[in-house]
This record gives C-alpha cells, sequence and structure tokens, in this order.
C-alpha cells in the first residue's frame, strides 16, 4: 500500500476518532518529537497496536508502542542523548525501551517472524514493511498504525471496522494467527474482559479446535494474560469463553469441573453459574480499582465442591469440609501457574475461611468466636467480609435479607469489638520477655507455648489485667509441671 493510500484511509476516521489521535499526539508531543527524529535519520517510525486501538477508543495511556524501519543500533542511536534511559531487556525480539517526561516508549523494528515447524517458537526476522508487520499482528484491532510526525493513518486489515463493532478477527486466518503464538487465544479472552469485544465466529472455531495449543506457553505467560483477564472491566463473559472453548481445561480445569456439582444453597442453578455470579457481585463491592485477590478467592471459593459432594438418605446434597479440600486446590494451581507466594497464601486463606460466617444468624457466635473470625482473618478481614456477601446469590429474597442482616450485625459487633480491644492486634496479655521473667526461665520451647496459651486465653475471654494474666501463667506452669519462681 503507497503512502498515498494509506493517508486516504485517514478519511474513514470519524470525527470523534481523528480528534482522539490529535489529542494523544496533542498530549504526548513526544511522539512526533521522535518521530522527527527519526525522520532525520532517514527512518520510518509508526505509532502501533494496541497504542494506536485505546486512542481511538478514548482510553489514553503512557505506554505507548512504535514500529520503525530502523534496527535496534539505529533506534540506540537515534535515541542517544533523547531520551531519560533506555533498556535492551526485548532486543532479541528486535525491541529498544525507552523513558521520555514520564512516558514508557516501546520501539521494535519492522518485523517478519518465520516458525521452525516443530514447537513453533519465533525466529524473529526483520522485516522492511509496515503492511507485513502489521500482518502478523494478534488481531485486526491491533494491525493499525499512525506515522509520526506525518499522521498518515494505516489499517490495511480493516481493524478500524471491527473497532466500531467490537470484533476481534485475525488478519490472516486464525490456524495462523494462534499456530504462531497460541497465548494469542487467551489474549482474545483477555480482551473480551477488558474491552468487551465479541468473537468472530471463525475465530472462536479456531480456539476450539487449538485449545490443546496452549501447553506450549510457559505458566508465567498463561498466568500474565490470565490475571488482565480476571482484572478486566467485566471478566464473567470471557471466563465463559475458557470454559466453552476448552482453555480454562488447559490451565484452571477447576473452573470447568464446578459444573458437575449442584450448589445446596441454590438448586436453581449449580456451582459453576453460582461462582460466576459470587465473581461479579464481588466486583460490585470493589473499591479503589480491581483486586486480584478478592477475584480469584470468588472464582475458586467452591472448587472444592465436586471432590466433596455428597447425597444423604433423604436426597439433599452436601459439601462437607469443601472449604479446607478448595483451599488446598487453590494453593496448588496457583502454584502451578507461578503465581508469588504471598497472593497464593491470601487468596487459599480466603477460600478457607468463606464458610466461617454461616450459623452466626442461628445466635451461637459468643464474643470469642467474633475475636477468633478478626484474628484468624487478619489483614485479609475487610477482603473477607466481601467475599461472604458475594457468596449470598439465593433468589430467596426473605433469605437474602436475612443473611445480610446477619452480617450487618456481625460487621457491628466487630467494629464495637474492634474500639474496645484492639483486634487487630491481639497479642497476650505478657509478651515473652515478661514470661521469662516470671517463669525464670531462658528462651526455648516453653517460652512460645506458654505465649500460646495465654494468646487463646486472651481470645476466649478479652483482655485481662496484669495480675490475672500473671495468676493464669502460673497455673498453666504448675499444670505442666513447669518450675518457676513466684
Amino acid at each position: 500500500m503507497s503512502e498515498s493510500a494509506a493517508a486516504g484511509l485517514s478519511r474513514e476516521l470519524t470525527e470523534v476518532q481523528r480528534t482522539a489521535i490529535t489529542e494523544l499526539l496533542r498530549v504526548f508531543p513526544v511522539v512526533d518529537e521522535l518521530g522527527a527524529r527519526f525522520a532525520k535519520r532517514g527512518h520510518d517510525l509508526h505509532l502501533v497496536g494496541g497504542s494506536v486501538r485505546d486512542a481511538l477508543l478514548g482510553r489514553l495511556g503512557d505506554d505507548l508502542d512504535f514500529a520503525t524501519s530502523a534496527t535496534p543500533d539505529e533506534t540506540l542511536g537515534v535515541l542517544k542523548g533523547w531520551a531519560e534511559s533506555t533498556w535492551e531487556t526485548g532486543r532479541e525480539f528486535g525491541t529498544i525501551g525507552a523513558a521520555r517526561r514520564g512516558l514508557r516508549l516501546e520501539i521494535t523494528t519492522y518485523r517478519a517472524e518465520a516458525y521452525d515447524g516443530v514447537t513453533r517458537n519465533p525466529v524473529v526476522r526483520y522485516g522492511s514493511s509496515l503492511l507485513d508487520d502489521l500482518q502478523r499482528r494478534d488481531f485486526t484491532v491491533n494491525a493499525m498504525a499512525v506515522s509520526v510526525p506525518g499522521h498518515a493513518f494505516t489499517d490495511p486489515y480493516g481493524g478500524l471496522a471491527d473497532l466500531a463493532e467490537r470484533r476481534l478477527r485475525t488478519p490472516g486466518t486464525p490456524q495462523q494467527s494462534f499456530g504462531d503464538d497460541p497465548l494469542r487465544m487467551l489474549r482474545a479472552a483477555r480482551f473480551v474482559a477488558q474491552l468487551r469485544f465479541a468473537v468472530d465466529p471463525p475465530v472462536l472455531a479456531a480456539i476450539r479446535s487449538m485449545a490443546a495449543d496452549l501447553d506450549r506457553i510457559t505458566a508465567e505467560r498463561v498466568r500474565d494474560e490470565f490475571t488482565k483477564l480476571l482484572c478486566g472491566a467485566d471478566p464473567v463473559p470471557a471466563l465463559r469463553l475458557l470454559v466453552d472453548t476448552g482453555l480454562a481445561d488447559r490451565f484452571l480445569p477447576e473452573l470447568p469441573g464446578l459444573k458437575l456439582a449442584i450448589d445446596e444453597h441454590a438448586q436453581h442453578k449449580d456451582v459453576y453459574e453460582h461462582t460466576l455470579t459470587v465473581v461479579r457481585n464481588a466486583i460490585r463491592l470493589e473499591d479503589g480499582g480491581p483486586d486480584f485477590v478478592l477475584r480469584m478467592a470468588a472464582l475458586m471459593h467452591d472448587v472444592g465442591k465436586p471432590a466433596t459432594k455428597a447425597v444423604g438418605p433423604d436426597g439433599r446434597v452436601s459439601f462437607h469440609h469443601h472449604e479446607v479440600v478448595g483451599a488446598r486446590l487453590t494453593r496448588q494451581r496457583m502454584k502451578a501457574l507461578k503465581y508469588p507466594k504471598d497472593t497464593i497464601s491470601e487468596v487459599s486463606e480466603l477460600v478457607a475461611l468463606h464458610l466461617r460466617f454461616y450459623g452466626y444468624g442461628r445466635g451461637e457466635w459468643t464474643d470469642s468466636a467474633v475475636r477468633r473470625y478478626v484474628t484468624d482473618a487478619g489483614p485479609l478481614l475487610d477482603r473477607l467480609h466481601k467475599l461472604t456477601r458475594s457468596d449470598c446469590t439465593t433468589r430467596n429474597r426473605r433469605k437474602a435479607a436475612a443473611l445480610a442482616a446477619d452480617y450487618d450485625a456481625l460487621e457491628v459487633r466487630i467494629a464495637r469489638l474492634q474500639e474496645e480491644e484492639d483486634l487487630a492486634r491481639v497479642r497476650p496479655d505478657l509478651d515473652g520477655n515478661a514470661i521469662m521473667e516470671l517463669l525464670g526461665i531462658a528462651p526455648g520451647p516453653v517460652v512460645g507455648q506458654a505465649w500460646r496459651y495465654l494468646k487463646e486465653l486472651r481470645l476466649e475471654r478479652g483482655p485481662l489485667d496484669h495480675d490475672e494474666a500473671v495468676a493464669e501463667l502460673y497455673r498453666w506452669a504448675e499444670q505442666h509441671g513447669i518450675e518457676h519462681r513466684p
């Protein structure tokens, strides 16, 4: 396509879209500034991919992607003395990174990748054509470009029309695209979650037939793509797509596995549908942006049900201790996906705790039980509140109202006890140093045993005054045959 033909395509932009591109270039004058430097050296430079797509959607970001005819060495030469910093972590793939005035810029040499035909790992080959570079991109909405500083719009594969229809298509055949990089199948689901796009039927069919190819992708790349999906604006349609196409079977089989169980709390729908509702409920309760830990806990909270399903003599279905099994399965799955240990611990702990609230409304909880609830949740208490409220999906309005009222009452009771006793920092009334001094013992296991006893006592009875705590310590020491000096 000639430069004049590409420029002619700019007439297809709506006034709003032309304004969006103009606004991007106005807000980020660095873009034209950089384009002028490349042009002076005789190189082309184009804003490409998600940067153009998001500008046309009115979603300005500060990470900008460029394609250029310059080689990585030539790009470094252009950036020298202009960029505030550069990095070469993507040099193997022809990418040079740069920072300027708060922006992160990634500049990649035109590529025309080939694949080895066995593992289909990319063998990067530099190209000389913008059109060849755009053809190798994942979806048509990411295969548009704006030249800088000339501002000519290039759209050889109909990305603009697909953007208007919010439709995901591939520049070539989906089989070729997904064969080149199977992660693109998961990325399609991510765009469904983030941008609320629909997947074109031929693309959907290709994902179904090629889902097993996702096994060639490293756990880390799958993890990163899935995290972005779950933190999207509306991940539920994307989660359905993962299950319906078989992608979930490859890296999160617990999710489709939920279709095998019937939820005893809501007989009108299975655990799978209940889980998707809980995810959506949890999102509504978020404040301050997407909370991956909360969303993942909502997604995994009932994964222990298939393994614990039992049918009693009366025909009632039960899932005893599914929260314990679910926490174990959650840890195993997140470990396989290479999530950080702290994240795994937080999500699995929420799964383990999500049933603790049930029974509170029967008036069985003492202040001691409330203290333990708060102490066991620790810094996860706010998330546990949200997860527990999200887990109420019954259509019985009276039951739903009663559960909500019970939890309101629990939160009021927690607030009262926190104000009175500082529950966030429950500690024994005597610390380790005091225990050693009072018992006349050196550091060792006995100190820890005494400390844990006093903490249990603190949880059971609330704060003790000093004399009470000392008397209890001496009583415990005598029961355990530990000599001490009074």
